[in-house]
């Protein structure tokens, strides 16, 4: 059966300067609010909220071919902003980017939208709920409330255990999102916009963007409304795995 919702949600978090924790019960989905001077991101899982201070700006890995990764293929997305190509680190996360190569050689992310964009924090996709929702100019205007609703609530139907690992969460590098539970990721991921450490060793790390900043930082600066929404589709049109050049 599908585990919990995918959404930022760990058990605790260590006392950061610009990230706090907050606990409650209730069902998936993302709220944006300010509070007292500071703005907080709260994550509603189904378990467990967390709400995490933006810390980082846009930064950069363009042209930078990590010489971290050993698998011999790479990943391009093709996104309604243009391609983005990520490598994988199957030596740290074997059974992760198995798991993601087989969801995307399977055409599971094709159509799909990216469903929550926190500027300065990250793009979250991977939930095949997305494929529908939005209104016919591709906008929240007219769209299905009822659908919308679910956006971040999916996934595979199954759930993968939790690699954690000691790749660090930087502008680009892909990862799994999670309910509070660890072995709760099945294909929802998240891209950074930031160096993210109050995310490490929590979330499984698996690749890192290896071209496409451009096209990154136009879908992490999309306009969004409460809850984090992107108020135009921001789409995941065709995710190709291929030999690495």
């Amino acid at each position: 059966a599908a585990g919990p919702a995918m959404g930022f949600a760990p058990v605790g978090l260590p006392s950061l300067r610009r990230a706090s924790v907050m606990h409650f019960s209730t069902a998936a989905r993302t709220v944006m609010s300010a509070a007292d001077k500071s703005q907080r991101r709260k994550v509603l899982g189904t378990a467990v909220a967390t709400a995490f201070g933006v810390a980082a700006g846009l930064q950069t890995t363009e042209l930078v071919a990590s010489a971290e990764s050993a698998d011999p293929e790479i990943m391009t997305m093709t996104t309604t902003a243009g391609d983005m190509v990520f490598e994988f680190w199957p030596e740290v996360a074997p059974e992760t980017v198995k798991n993601f190569k087989k969801l995307a050689k399977s055409g599971y992310f094709d159509g799909q939208s990216f469903h929550r964009i926190i500027k300065g924090f990250v793009i979250q996709g991977g939930d095949p709920g997305t494929k529908v929702g939005y209104g016919p100019d591709g906008t929240l205007d007219g769209s299905d409330a009822s659908k919308v609703r679910k956006w971040g609530t999916g996934g595979p139907g199954y759930n993968i255990k939790a690699e954690f690992n000691p790749r660090k969460h930087e502008f680009g590098v892909l990862s799994m999102a999670r309910s509070a539970l660890p072995d709760s990721a099945g294909s929802q991921f998240f891209v950074c916009l930031g160096n993210l450490q109050s995310l490490d060793d929590k979330y499984t790390t698996f690749g890192k963007m290896i071209k496409g900043d451009d096209v990154l930082k136009k879908l992490g600066t999309a306009e969004t409304i409460k809850g984090d929404y992107p108020f135009a589709r921001q789409g995941i049109e065709k995710v190709v795995i291929s030999a690495a050049e």
